[in-house]
């Protein structure tokens, strides 16, 4: 088991960024497929973006292509989330998490509950 803490988040109005970082403060995320999660009030948790251990494999919900980048760096243990022309609709407690790589393109197909590690989150709000 690995412990993930999320940091970075905040307050920012439509169109401006904000960077969100998930580091591992116990244990390694080196050799996992990470994701980054967000659910907001009365809503279902849902996937943000998924990386793969080397980074060459990344995959996008719909709501955040082209707006948010995913990145890794493996040598800090740390996972980070650009997130550009941010909208109100992108308000929501934002999750890192780890899971299980098992082989190439494993992690595109994984499913929420697959996740096994967990941040507490950050919170990101965004006015318009």
């Amino acid at each position: 088991q690995v412990q993930l803490v999320e940091s970075g988040g905040g307050s920012a109005q439509a169109g401006e960024s904000l960077r969100v970082s998930c580091a591992a403060s116990r244990g390694s995320t080196r050799s996992s497929c990470m994701g980054w999660f967000r659910q907001a009030p009365g809503k279902e948790r849902e996937r943000v973006a998924i990386m793969s251990p080397g980074g060459g494999t990344t995959v996008y919900s719909d709501s955040v292509q082209g707006r948010f980048t995913i990145s890794r760096d493996n040598a800090k243990n740390t996972l980070y989330l650009q997130m550009n022309n941010l909208k109100p609709e992108d308000t929501a407690t934002y999750y890192c998490a780890a899971a299980l790589y098992r082989g190439p393109g494993s992690c595109r197909r994984l499913l929420l509950h697959e996740f096994t590690d967990w941040g507490q989150g950050t919170q990101v709000t965004v006015s318009s």
